[in-house]
């Protein structure tokens, strides 16, 4: 039977990445438009509509999701999203379960440039572009992101372990991104969020992607950022999510 579904798999591996690309391509123009002419709020909904089909083009793959903990997320508050990371198919469930909370992300400089959609969203949408190999540079990034967090009531991801897990299993958290975050947010709201299985679709690299993928995020109790020291708080927040992560 496995040996059966990883033949089914470049079959539909390749319809997958035709209606990936469809979206990527039809969905550039419709943000830019609606970034250029109509603002804000007319960007994000193109940008909900836009994770919404990706996670829709997800089940040709078969791929199902399971979503928890989403009913206690405040609105209106700013709020740091602390979430472990396994694959680039994180980004598109945490944006549409999300979506109430105006998810912004804390995403590589190299992302920012040749991706359809993509690469305007992280330009125009309120995410930041950081240089991983100029500390300087990202701690800037990082204040001004908070700062926008704080006056505009956003939520902003960040994946502390730096780098996509291909096992599933958690990697330490680097922390200078996330002291930042917290000490310029005092107001804020820590969300930690665990992901499982994303790392399943990109098991055998990019191609082919196996079927019938169960992927499930798990939202934890927030926590209030001035309720504990930052080295405490992000104690508890890794050792919150870890503690959801199957291994």
């Amino acid at each position: 039977m496995k040996q059966l579904l990883l033949i089914l798999s470049y079959p539909m591996t390749v319809l997958f990445y035709a209606c990936f690309g469809l979206i990527l391509l039809v969905f550039h123009p419709l943000q830019w438009i609606s970034f250029n002419i109509f603002g804000y709020q007319a960007h994000k909904k193109t940008v909900d509509c836009f994770n919404w089909c990706i996670i829709r083009s997800l089940h040709i793959l078969g791929t199902t999701f399971k979503v928890s903990g989403t009913n206690n997320i405040p609105k209106g508050v700013p709020i740091i999203i602390i979430s472990n990371h396994q694959s680039l198919w994180d980004i598109s469930p945490l944006s549409w379960f999300l979506r109430r909370n105006h998810p912004k992300f804390v995403s590589k400089q190299e992302l920012g440039k040749g991706i359809p959609s993509v690469s305007f969203n992280l330009n125009h949408g309120g995410s930041i572009l950081i240089d991983r190999k100029n500390p300087r540079q990202a701690l800037t990034e990082m204040i001004k992101f908070a700062k926008y967090l704080v006056t505009f009531n956003r939520s902003g991801v960040i994946f502390p372990e730096g780098t996509r897990s291909k096992t599933g299993a958690p990697r330490p958290f680097h922390r200078t991104g996330l002291l930042t975050l917290i000490k310029k947010a005092p107001n804020a709201y820590i969300l930690p969020v665990t992901i499982n299985n994303s790392w399943k679709l990109q098991r055998y690299g990019m191609f082919p992607m196996p079927l019938g993928v169960r992927l499930k995020l798990h939202f934890h109790p927030i926590v209030k950022v001035s309720d504990y020291d930052p080295e405490s708080l992000i104690d508890l927040a890794e050792k919150t999510i870890k503690s959801r992560i199957d291994l």
